[in-house]
């Protein structure tokens, strides 16, 4: 990239580890600058940049909690002081259930928790980010929005049905944007991953390792944060041209139907 191209922004949340890292590693990459988000008290996020500042490219720390909407305005506008105009919202943040068990004995606050995180805080960035764009010009850039829900989006974990609903209710999100969005020349996109070895699989991964092993997944293995990274930075610099609306599974074949 020349001094002179324009360089395309992105805003990655929950990005001081896991797979919100490893995205912004790979936008990094291709070029992007990168905002990292964490929340205001996240001791990772200060690494994270200086993993970002290693690539060269221009990188802040933009720390706050999505599920806090009345700050979403505030956060953008300084990403973009600093940055430039955002171009690709990664809504990767995201939490876990309070406990697994009996959805007979799911709490009001592990139900609201997922949502108000998973679904409400991403459905709100998201207004709040295509705003900015339908009120500007967005120049010959790439834009998107890029929300990183799970195969739980389809598939049942008894254990963890708040969780579950919390992310269906994110894809059928992605889908409402992409349909909005696309007369605005914007692309929306739901990555969903499978089995990934991150922090909030890590009680869980050495069994779901097994499972994989036995045939769950057609590759017989666990993801990486990194491979599910690459995919986001692939969306994000437009090689997927003329689409939009796209559910992408990535699990390795978890969700085929077989016999």
């Amino acid at each position: 990239m020349t001094g002179s191209e324009p360089r395309p922004v992105a805003l990655v949340t929950g990005s001081s580890r896991g797979i919100g890292l490893a995205a912004a590693e790979a936008l990094a990459r291709e070029g992007f600058a990168v905002a990292l988000n964490g929340l205001p008290d996240d001791a990772e996020l200060p690494s994270a940049v200086e993993r970002i500042a290693a690539y060269c490219v221009p990188v802040m720390a933009a720390a706050f909690d999505v599920s806090a909407i009345a700050g979403h305005d505030s956060a953008l506008a300084a990403i973009e002081a600093e940055l430039g105009q955002i171009t690709t919202l990664v809504n990767n943040a995201g939490v876990g259930v309070l406990r697994r068990g009996d959805m007979l004995e799911v709490s009001e606050e592990s139900w609201d928790r997922c949502f108000a995180v998973n679904t409400k805080g991403m459905f709100f960035l998201s207004q709040a980010f295509a705003r900015r764009l339908v009120a500007r010009s967005k120049g010959a850039l790439f834009h998107s929005i890029i929300n990183v829900t799970s195969s739980n989006a389809v598939a049942v974990a008894e254990q963890r049905s708040e969780y579950c609903a919390s992310k269906a209710a994110a894809a059928m999100v992605s889908k409402t944007l992409a349909v909005r969005l696309g007369r605005e020349d914007v692309a929306v996109y739901d990555v969903q991953p499978g089995l990934i070895a991150t922090e909030m699989t890590a009680p869980v991964i050495d069994a779901y390792r097994e499972r994989a092993e036995e045939g769950l997944t057609l590759f017989p293995r666990v993801g990486r944060p990194e491979e599910v990274g690459a995919l986001i930075a692939s969306l994000a610099a437009g090689r997927l041209p003329y689409t939009t609306g796209m559910t992408i599974p990535a699990d390795a074949g978890m969700l085929v139907p077989r016999f």
